[in-house]
């Protein structure tokens, strides 16, 4: 660090832009502004000297104090004369750097009191100094030899200077630099800082340099391939004109038709490949039809026509994959083994398009990957939900622009063979609108007596799709058009009951979500009872998705407290339980706290399987009208007036004022008002509740039931009796009132509900009201003439197809 000299004088300031003078070195420059004028006059009265200084920003037009840098240098005016412009060129001598203290002058020019810091050189430069200027020097001349900015004459005037501060300040004042960079080597007043700095510099300008030059090489022959490219191509195209060859796409067509020669085509397609790849090779390079011949040629052949996967159906390994990946089901999963069977018997057999229906989350999907598992096929699935074009399915004509083959096509070209297992997801969502049926196109992909020649729209030659084993499922069977649901086979699968919940919690959800959370071993422990409570007070569903979306909380909450050092493992309880996922959100087995007047608990079917159904009644003075609330469709509103109709006829007997029609007002509401429901079956549950209200005689509360009910008082069948039964289950109901003719239906229902609920079936309504009814108004016993079912059910039994009711 050289010695300051601690002696402080006053000179005037001018403020430079964009411009920075270092000491030795001489330059010119325009001065205009007011204040800069009248500094540069104040110093030619004196001794010529002045300091400037360098702004921070250029674009400041009245710099202040702060917008200064607070090293300058020294200078001495050497020439000065005026343009006609009202400017002044200068020209000035940089003597020495100078540190700004204080401004003594603000208002008519600035005159600041500085302190000079000269460089200590008049001794000889050290062994380290001369070290540092060589490689200065070394890395300025693989600067200039890089850069064009710099004469080679620069380098040669600075090779003659001895001094190492000298030498660090005029090269940097030749280097294309920021104002920022060069004030930072100003700044600089240790010689040996300033050469370590400005050898940093020119390293990195260095590196900067090589690299644009690769870049400018690299660029530079790729322009010359191309250009070699496109002369040779020329040269080709004169070539092949004077031969009287075909020019154009010859070397394409050529590796086209190698592909088609390596694969095994059908007749037709090969035919229809030929005149595709002649009318190819005449369309010019530069046209668009190219692109769209050529993606033709690539569909045609990247489709399986021929290929085909060896399939050998071994009955005993897909029934342990079947069994391995889904617990129950197991009228599911002995239809899928007869089909298996037949397949293993049969060379060649049409098999029939198995439609598995049911609620959300029991597993539809999954069952068609089992399938593809235990053939040892590939898998293919498309979801239908939300399809509305026609083309979706069949493809697009070719006149199109960005035509493509539809689904279907493409799921094959996906599968890679003609036999995979092809699973249409959610067929029951499709809509038609002005875009076409796409349900309409299913037809010809669903029939096993059509789907060999499936044709589509954009390749136009038919395509065998009778190899296919198609699965298709569906929530609601009812949204099927009648014509593509005769072309299925339906497996109707059911929610699961507690048992098989709790089986398919402890076999498949709770160790995928412990390996998903990194709790293997027993960091997280959870016994069958607190299964059970979860499933019990979190969940009221047919299937089990909610299940396991709860069972990754509690992972997820316990993955937290072992990550957080609160506990190493977690022991699940039912306060843990609860602490994990609040208060219970269902109350098992407590439909109503206490037997009520006109409320009585039905049975409904949904797409989202079984469900109860409260339907409430009550009765003020008035004139006999009849209101019906909770959104209900116009199939339940006539069922209510058929059911208010039948009460009215027995009134008598029920121990009900004959003219209370003309006198009492009847409200009939059924609870979750902004629900649609609709259907015939809460027939005798309505009816059940306005004899409830008028008679002034309690429900019990145990008993749910469905039925249609007619004018006479039958009792007629209705369907889904196994959703319902398991809905009851799931809310704690010990007995179900249900039609006569649903007998064969109870060989569906699993025997673990048969065990713990009274079936009863009845013919009349009259059946209904003894079970269903106190007594006597204000009485405590109900009547129990009806045997409950419990081992009526026989293997000669057929399920049949049940109406969706």
């Amino acid at each position: 660090m050289p010695t300051k000299n601690d002696k402080m004088e006053v000179y005037p300031l001018l403020p430079l832009r964009g411009l920075l003078v270092f000491p030795s070195m001489v330059l010119h420059f325009d001065v205009g502004r007011e204040k800069s004028v009248k500094a540069l006059e104040k110093a030619m009265l004196d001794e010529h000297i002045l300091v400037l200084a360098s702004q921070q920003d250029g674009q400041v037009d009245s710099p202040e104090r702060e917008d200064l840098y607070q090293t300058g240098t020294l200078v001495r005016v050497k020439q000065m004369m005026k343009l006609p412009n009202s400017t002044i060129r200068v020209l000035v001598e940089g003597m020495e750097r100078v540190q700004i203290g204080e401004f003594v002058k603000l208002d008519e020019w600035f005159e600041v009191r500085v302190r000079r810091v000269p460089d200590n050189e008049s001794e000889a430069p050290d062994s380290e100094s001369q070290a540092m200027m060589r490689s200065v020097l070394q890395q300025f001349e693989h600067y200039v030899k890089l850069s064009k900015k710099v004469d080679q004459e620069i380098y040669h005037s600075v090779l003659d200077i001895e001094q190492p501060g000298r030498l660090a300040d005029v090269i940097t004042s030749h280097l294309p630099l920021k104002i920022k960079d060069k004030q930072e080597i100003l700044e600089c007043f240790s010689v040996h800082t300033r050469l370590e700095r400005l050898l940093q510099i020119l390293s990195d300008e260095r590196e900067v340099l090589e690299l644009e030059k690769k870049i400018h090489q690299r660029v530079r022959k790729q322009m010359e391939k191309t250009q070699k490219e496109y002369y040779l191509r020329e040269q080709m195209k004169a070539i092949q004109k004077e031969l009287g060859e075909k020019e154009g796409r010859s070397q394409e067509v050529a590796e086209l038709r190698e592909t088609a020669a390596n694969k095994k085509l059908p007749e037709e397609v090969q035919e229809r490949l030929e005149k595709e790849l002649e009318r190819l090779e005449r369309i010019p390079t530069a046209s668009a039809e190219g692109t769209v011949a050529r993606t033709y040629i690539d569909w045609l052949l990247a489709l399986p026509w021929t290929e085909q996967v060896a399939s050998k159906v071994q009955l005993q390994r897909a029934e342990k994959v079947l069994e391995a990946d889904h617990y129950g089901l197991e009228k599911v999963k002995d239809r899928i083994l007869e089909f298996l069977a037949v397949q293993q018997l049969a060379s060649k057999q049409r098999g029939p398009i198995i439609c598995l229906a049911g609620p959300p989350g029991v597993g539809k999907t999954s069952l068609a990957k089992s399938v593809a598992k235990s053939l040892k096929r590939p898998f293919v699935r498309v979801s239908l939900g939300g399809v509305r074009d026609e083309a979706e399915i069949r493809g697009h004509r070719r006149t199109y622009i960005g035509a493509l083959p539809g689904r279907v096509l493409q799921g094959m070209k996906q599968a890679g063979v003609k036999n995979p297992v092809f699973l249409l997801d959610e067929i029951d969502k499709m809509a038609s609108d002005f875009r076409g049926d796409p349900a309409s196109a299913m037809l010809e992909v669903l029939d096993p007596e059509q789907n060999h020649s499936f044709s589509d729209h954009y390749i136009e030659i038919p395509f065998d799709l009778s190899d296919v084993l198609f699965i298709t499922t569906a929530n609601d069977l009812s949204q099927i058009p009648g014509p593509l649901r005769d072309r299925m086979e339906i497996i109707q699968i059911s929610g699961y009951t507690e048992l098989e919940k709790l089986e398919i919690a402890k076999r498949h959800l709770l160790p995928k979500q412990k390996e998903d959370h990194a709790l293997k071993g027993d960091k997280l422990r959870i016994g069958d009872e607190i299964l059970l409570q979860l499933i019990r007070d979190y969940t009221r569903e047919a299937g089990v998705r909610q299940l396991d979306r709860y069972l990754a909380s509690v992972s997820r909450k316990t993955a937290k407290r072992i990550a957080m050092g609160q506990q190493k493992r977690v022991q699940m309880t039912g306060e843990v339980l609860v602490d994990f996922l609040g208060p219970a959100i269902f109350r098992h087995g407590e439909i109503q706290e206490q037997d009520e007047v006109g409320v009585v608990t039905g049975l409904a079917w949904t797409a989202a399987g079984g469900d109860t159904l409260t339907i409430e009644v009550t009765t003020v003075p008035g004139k006999g009208k009849v209101v019906l609330t909770g959104h209900l469709g116009d199939v339940m509103k006539e069922s209510a007036q058929t059911a208010l109709s039948y009460v009215r006829s027995r009134a008598a007997d029920l121990g009900i004022s004959v003219d209370f029609a003309d006198t009492t007002d009847i409200h009939v509401h059924v609870p979750e008002g902004a629900i649609p429901k609709d259907g015939p079956s809460a027939g005798i549950t309505m009816a059940t509740a306005i004899a409830s209200t008028l008679s002034n005689r309690r429900v019990d509360r145990t008993v749910a039931m469905t039925g249609e009910i007619t004018l006479r008082g039958r009792v007629l069948p209705i369907g889904g009796l196994k959703e319902k039964s398991l809905a009851a289950h799931r809310a704690g109901i010990k007995t179900i009132l249900f039609p006569q003719d649903n007998v064969k239906d109870l060989r569906d229902i699993p025997q673990s509900i048969r065990d713990q609920i009274d079936f009863i079936p009845v013919e009349r309504m009259d059946q209904v009201l003894r079970r269903a009814l106190e007594k006597e108004a204000g009485g405590t016993g109900y009547a129990a003439q009806e045997a409950p079912i419990h081992n009526l059910v026989h293997e000669d039994y057929s399920s049949g197809e049940n109406a969706h009711q």
